[in-house]
């Protein structure tokens, strides 16, 4: 049985799956299986997957009929997994050399249920590291203690998925699997609920995984429907943190980073679809509506000027209507 399962999903990234690929081969170890996930792709992907195939030790792919987005394709991967840890990587991203070696020689002596690492942004010949917003590194801490406060940058406000190594103890009997329904977002769904429900958790200070920026085909980039999964993903969120022992605690932070995602769409509104941008504006107005609202009316007192008016805008639109 191997030490680390490693899936990747695949959807369209030919331009750039070479560089996944041999990041994969430079981290191959007896110890580190790779599932690779070709999420239906219908460009060169396929053919770039198979001409590494050799080359990668471990790795299997797996190919889907139809594709049916980021969320199945890691479920895909989490159900092959043999490991005894679990990380994932996007199509487009790389590892530096040793990093796989490293992150489980990390997460194995501390002994918690998942870890966080930071990791490089890539912008053309740009390199910038990004932080995870831990209060503390490389010792283990309590996962609910990484959403509070609502006032902070927590560790729910770094929804990526990749930048991490969880325990395979996690996802038995069906648990932890990303919400397919949501094609964008599922992340902060994923996360927000994997600090909710795990014992233990740690921030490794490692800086081996790349995140390339603004890929065409990132789902970052799209301007349809797809976009205002977003709604769905904080409503569910909002429902499960209501029912949680600490939803006094938890409630704040979840509205403010709600309200956050809404200033943060509306702004980029114009550059949607302009049926889709007459959507945001109705059911961001309905998403307002059905938030606890003295939770709201304490979040809209403390927010900046610029995005407090425009929620109560939003706001006021929907009693008017």
């Amino acid at each position: 049985m191997p030490k680390l399962s490693v899936v990747v999903p695949f959807h369209n990234v030919g331009a750039y799956a070479p560089d996944t690929m041999r990041s994969l081969a430079n981290n191959a170890d007896p110890d580190v299986e790779f599932l690779l996930i070709d999420d239906c792709s219908t460009d060169d992907t396929p053919y770039v997957l198979d001409h590494w195939f050799d080359r990668v030790p471990n790795a299997t792919v797996i190919r889907h009929a139809t594709n049916q987005g980021v969320a199945q394709a890691r479920n895909t991967g989490i159900d092959a997994a043999t490991g005894d840890w679990i990380t994932f990587l996007d199509g487009d991203d790389w590892y530096a050399p040793g990093h796989l070696r490293a992150l489980v020689d990390r997460v194995e002596r501390l002994g918690c249920d998942f870890a966080r690492t930071d990791h490089v942004q890539s912008d053309g010949r740009n390199r910038q590291i990004r932080y995870a917003p831990a209060r503390f590194r490389d010792q283990v801490m309590d996962p609910r203690d990484g959403i509070a406060p609502a006032s902070m940058v927590t560790m729910v406000d770094y929804p990526f998925v990749p930048f991490g190594i969880y325990s395979s103890r996690l996802f038995r009997h069906g648990q932890s699997r990303f919400e397919t329904r949501l094609r964008t977002a599922e992340d902060r769904l994923w996360v927000w609920r994997l600090h909710l429900k795990a014992t233990t958790y740690a921030a490794l200070s490692l800086h081996g995984v790349f995140y390339r920026r603004g890929v065409t085909t990132s789902l970052t980039q799209i301007t349809d429907n797809r976009q205002l999964d977003f709604i769905p993903s904080y409503d569910l969120l909002l429902e499960e943190v209501a029912q949680d022992p600490e939803a006094d605690r938890f409630l704040p932070k979840a509205v403010r980073t709600y309200c956050a995602m809404i200033a943060f769409h509306m702004a980029k509104a114009d550059q949607y679809e302009p049926a889709v941008a007459k959507r945001l504006r109705r059911d961001v107005s309905d998403a307002l509506a059905r938030m606890p609202q003295a939770v709201l009316d304490d979040t809209l007192a403390t927010m900046d000027t610029t995005r407090s008016t425009l929620l109560r805008r939003l706001r006021g639109a929907h009693r008017a209507a």
